[in-house]
């Protein structure tokens, strides 16, 4: 169960105001929409990846200490590593084709002996 960032209770997932000390937590009018708040004193443009590639357009920026829009560049940059050495993984080298498709390797062996048993019984 998620946490209030204020006074650190427990809350509803879908709440958009905490019921303890009346915190927003939801972006007013769009209760799907998370508030992202920074800690005490930091701005999270500094690390954020809209900030960073210029694409930002929140009227706060570049001192924004709450924000919609908020993307952390760590976490994104994470997430693309972990989607790169997945892809890295599913490359179809031999072993991976092996383990993925034994039903296949092993059809295509049989066929492949058959063939060189044909072979030898029609040089006869």
């Amino acid at each position: 169960m998620p946490q209030c960032p204020q006074c650190h209770q427990p809350i509803d997932s879908q709440a958009v105001i905490c019921p303890h000390c009346r915190t927003p937590l939801k972006a007013y009018g769009h209760p799907g929409i998370p508030l992202h708040r920074s800690t005490k004193g930091t701005y999270l443009c500094d690390s954020c990846t809209y900030h960073a590639d210029d694409s930002c357009n929140y009227p706060q920026r570049p001192y924004a200490q709450e924000c919609t829009l908020y993307d952390d560049q760590e976490a994104r940059a994470k997430e693309v590593e972990l989607w790169q050495s997945l892809q890295r993984r599913q490359s179809l080298d031999l072993r991976t084709f092996y383990h993925r498709y034994p039903g296949v390797v092993g059809v295509g062996v049989l066929l492949v002996i058959s063939f060189i048993i044909t072979l030898l019984a029609t040089r006869r």
